[in-house]
Parts: C-alpha cells; structure tokens; sequence
C-alpha cells in the first residue's frame, strides 16, 4: 500500500466495447514507468456504467498483468447501500488485493452507520478493505477521529483520503500515525500529502505520466525536497486541466493521442472534453521534467 498506484481508466472501441488489448496496454505503460500497482474499477475506470460482464473483462486483464509484474491490484467495490456493497465485493474479492470501497454516498448515514457498513464489508470477504473518503462526493463528511477508528478496524488496510484540500482533519490523521496506509486521493495533492508523511497515492493523473509520479515519490522518500517540488509544481498544470472537465473525458483523450489506448470515447452522461483542454493537458504534459 505505498508508492503511487495508477487508476485506471477503462478503454472502449469505436464500437462502443470494452477494449481490453488498450486496457493491458496501458495498465503495461503504468507499471513499466514506475507505478507500484493498479487500481481497477474505480470512478476513473467508469464502472458504474459497465455490465457485470464487462468488469468482469476488466478484472481479468488487470490481475493478468499484475501477476506478470508481481504487483498489487486494487479493485474498486461499493455502492449506497450495504446489502449490494457486499455482494460487489464477494464478486470482486476474488481477483483483487484490496477492495477500494467508496464511503456510502447520497445517503449521508452516521458516523456509527459508517463504520457498521465497513465492518460488515470487511467480514465478508478474505481482502484488506481501503476505505474511499471523497466527502464531496458522497455528502459525508468523516472527522479524523471518526477516520482513525476506521483504520483500527482489522479488515482495513489504508485509507484513500480525498477531501479536496489539506485541513485540520488530514493534518491528525497523518500526524496520528498509525502503521496503516494514508493514500492521497486527490493528485494535485500528491507530493504535499506525501511530505506530512502519506504512504503514497491513488492517482487518475499517473495513467498518463506514471514515470513523473513515481519519481515525485522517489524524491519524497528520500529526502529530496528540491525534485519533489520541482517535479509538483511541473505535474500540477498538467494536472489542472485534465480535472477541468468531468474525468475521465480528458485523461483518455490524451491517453488516444499518445497512443496508449485506441479510442478517447467515454460512456453517457459524460461528454467528449473540449479540444482547449486537451490542448492545455497535452502542452503541460510535454513540459514535464526528464
């Protein structure tokens, strides 16, 4: 659960399928540049709007090429309800490392409801959970000690922290230290989070630049302040753009014209990006550090 870990996103044919030789492609393109792992299924692989086939595709290519890299696969599950969050993971346990599983979103439950629903995940399946803390996503909000008890639950592994900024509550969380991973989920805010003392990250970003990412956490474990920065201030405008449109539309558009996958389409309701913005990601992009 340390280093930078790739989400994936999920390639289709102009035909409109899963595009599964694009998929292998690129989760190949990640791994050789220095991810530490994959992260299958989650928001940036669109998988709510696959069949259960489909991500049955995904899943297989994704474990095919972690085996063959002898890294970990992180696989996304989870939805409102606890009930059908249990039958995701069942499904999905049996091909992954770990189940990134989303807090339970829309229905905004307490902090106690939170913890019954991961405890009860945990409890049906033989994989370490990592809990999926995106507050402005679901409408619930998770203080640090509400997050702390979380990570004291057996079938937790780390945590995905995404809540769009660092505050008080990342700042106990990280400062609390407590042996289980912290992964920043928001990619602007790699390195910083890396510095107050991160495990690594799940990052959409590092499909595209998986070699800068891994660099930027090399420098970090090392003490090298000075590249970590300069590779953070180079990767952030890259980052900018491809988050100024509804992700994953302008990752895959760059990901098609650097050839790593066949086709930018995504799936309704997202749209194509506007040309400007994948122009912008593209320049940023091509400026990044050798």
């Amino acid at each position: 659960m340390h280093g930078i870990h790739a989400s994936l996103v999920t390639p289709f044919t102009r035909a409109g399928e899963v595009d599964a030789k694009s998929l292998e492609r690129l989760a190949v393109h990640c791994l050789d540049g220095g991810a530490s792992g994959l992260v299958a299924l989650g928001t940036t692989g669109e998988a709510p709007m696959l069949g259960p086939a489909e991500q049955r595709t995904v899943l297989e290519v994704c474990r095919a090429v972690s085996i063959e890299h002898g890294t970990p696969l992180i696989v996304g599950a989870g939805t409102a309800g606890t009930e059908d969050s249990i039958r995701q993971a069942r499904e999905r346990a049996p091909l992954a490392d770990a189940l990134l599983v989303v807090v339970p979103y829309y229905l905004r439950p307490s902090d106690e409801g939170v913890l019954d629903h991961f405890a009860a995940v945990g409890s049906a399946v033989d994989v370490p959970l990592i809990p999926y803390d995106i507050p402005y996503r679901t409408g619930k909000h998770l203080d640090s000690e509400t997050l702390l008890r979380l990570l004291s639950l057996d079938c937790v592994a780390g945590v995905k922290h995404c809540p769009g900024g660092i505050g008080q509550d990342t700042l106990a969380l990280l400062a609390a230290e407590t042996g289980k991973a912290v992964l920043c989920g928001d990619d602007a805010y790699t390195y910083p989070m890396l510095q107050l003392g991160a495990s690594g990250a799940i990052a959409a970003s590092a499909c595209l630049a998986p070699e800068a990412y891994a660099a930027m956490a090399e420098a970090s474990r090392h003490g090298n302040a000075a590249r970590g920065l300069t590779l953070h201030n180079a990767l952030l405008p890259m980052v900018d753009a491809l988050f100024a449109e509804p992700s994953p539309a302008v990752l895959k558009a760059c990901l098609a014209d650097a050839g790593l996958i066949d086709s930018p389409a995504v799936r309704a309701p997202l749209h194509a990006p506007h040309p400007a913005t994948v122009t912008r990601a593209r320049k940023a992009l091509h400026g990044l550090p050798r």
